[in-house]
């Protein structure tokens, strides 16, 4: 057992609290389209683990800045995680029909008023990056950079797109982890960076030990998804069980079986936790969350 307050709920509960306080705030209801402003506050307070934001803020702690400064770029990079859903969600990409136990957004509303909320938060999280308060303008152009990277096509899209071409092909070790590192990992890495960022003149040194934290966590969190998408409830995990498997899509278990998946599971973990192994108790949060990534039902 951790020698640290393993109060993961606790804490994820406390900031997806006021990360959900503070886009239901800022996420205006009124706009050009009153539809799509429904489809957009559908789209990113129906629920979720806010594991993202919860990061981004618990970097910021870690690197010993106040909560307030990371809690709006925490909410951008919730906004891309959301708009990724939806459009992942669409009948030309996984053609899900449940996401977070609801019906998706194109189910709920229709195809162009997801494809157009997608868009929407997109470009929203980008603006709210921008003027983030409490964050210095070089610093918030540094963030705009890395959540970009991150988002595009050598990011999250790309690893999307190569999960598209990898339907029905067995990859190796590698080439998995690859494309998740792009695909998942991408935008995780980008969270936490960005709420390191937050804190002004963070050094090299801390952020590479970050970065190498959330590299490792990005990937943990990918393989516990996989081993949930085996295992796990439809009605917990908030989205068909075994649909990874009906679409014939490479993953951890049927790569490696489900004991070396929770092997490597594993070691990723403690790669993790070892990367902060230079930080004190400021990190203690970022520790709890790693293990929470791992141990997670849904």
């Amino acid at each position: 057992m951790p020698d640290y307050d393993l109060s993961t709920m606790e804490y994820l509960d406390n900031y997806r609290s006021r990360v959900d306080t503070e886009l239901d705030r800022r996420i205006s209801r009124h706009s050009a389209s009153g539809r799509l402003q429904e489809t957009m506050r559908y789209s990113v307070l129906g629920g979720g683990k806010r594991i993202r934001p919860a990061l981004c803020i618990a970097a910021a702690c870690a690197v010993g800045q106040d909560i307030d400064a990371a809690l709006v770029p925490a909410c951008a990079i919730e906004l891309i995680h959301a708009y990724s859903l939806v459009h992942d969600d669409l009948p030309a990409m996984d053609n899900d029909e449940l996401r977070r136990g609801r019906p998706t957004a194109h189910i709920a509303f229709d195809e162009a008023s997801a494809i157009l909320a997608g868009d929407a938060l997109q470009a929203l999280a980008f603006e709210w990056l921008a003027e983030a308060p409490g964050v210095g303008m070089q610093a918030r152009i540094t963030m705009i950079q890395a959540l970009a990277r991150a988002s595009g096509h050598n990011g999250m899209v790309g690893g999307q797109a190569i999960d598209l071409e990898s339907v029905g092909k067995r990859l190796t070790l590698t080439q998995l982890e690859a494309m998740h590192r792009h695909k998942t990992g991408a935008l995780i890495e980008a969270s936490v960076r960005i709420g390191a960022l937050t804190a002004p003149g963070v050094g090299t040194g801390l952020l590479d030990a970050l970065t190498e934290y959330a590299k490792a966590l990005g990937l943990a969190f990918q393989v516990q998804d996989d081993l949930l998408d085996i295992e796990g409830d439809t009605e917990i995990i908030g989205k068909p069980q075994g649909s990874d498997l009906a679409r014939a899509k490479p993953t951890y278990p049927s790569l490696l079986g489900l004991a070396g998946a929770r092997e490597h599971l594993s070691s990723l973990l403690d790669h993790a936790q070892d990367s902060l192994k230079d930080f004190g108790p400021e990190a203690d949060p970022l520790r709890a969350m790693a293990d929470y990534v791992v141990a997670r039902t849904y």
